[in-house]
């Protein structure tokens, strides 16, 4: 669910769903502005497994990039992902965390709008 107003703030709440319950769903909260005109744009995030996040981001003709650092975190982890569009309604997730400087979980997925 994405939300817009006048100042070119958005708020988004996403929930990945896994099948067969094999972990624990994943929600996230963004609150996040994209200039206007510009491609790029900043977030906050309320992350379920990594609690407060900051970010920014990048929207392209057919993904969306975005890298996030996980704030007031020990193991200063950070991440990045892309999503790529396959339809109006299907996105392609490729996701990885480090902590520090190694690579500590990698995900994959595809995503899907459910009509509201």
């Amino acid at each position: 669910m994405v939300t817009w107003s006048r100042e070119n703030w958005f708020t988004m709440v996403t929930r990945l769903v896994f099948p067969n319950r094999e972990r624990e769903d994943i929600s996230c909260q963004y609150l996040g502005r994209l200039d206007t005109g510009d491609q790029k744009y900043t977030f906050v995030l309320q992350h379920s497994l990594l609690g407060r996040v900051e970010g920014e981001g990048w929207v392209a003709r057919e993904s969306i990039v975005q890298r996030y650092w996980v704030l007031g975190d020990p193991q200063r982890r950070s991440g990045f992902e892309t999503r790529y569009q396959r339809n109006e309604n299907i996105y392609y997730l490729s996701s990885s965390i480090m902590a520090g400087h190694y690579l500590s979980s990698t995900m994959e997925a595809t995503l899907e709008r459910q009509p509201q």
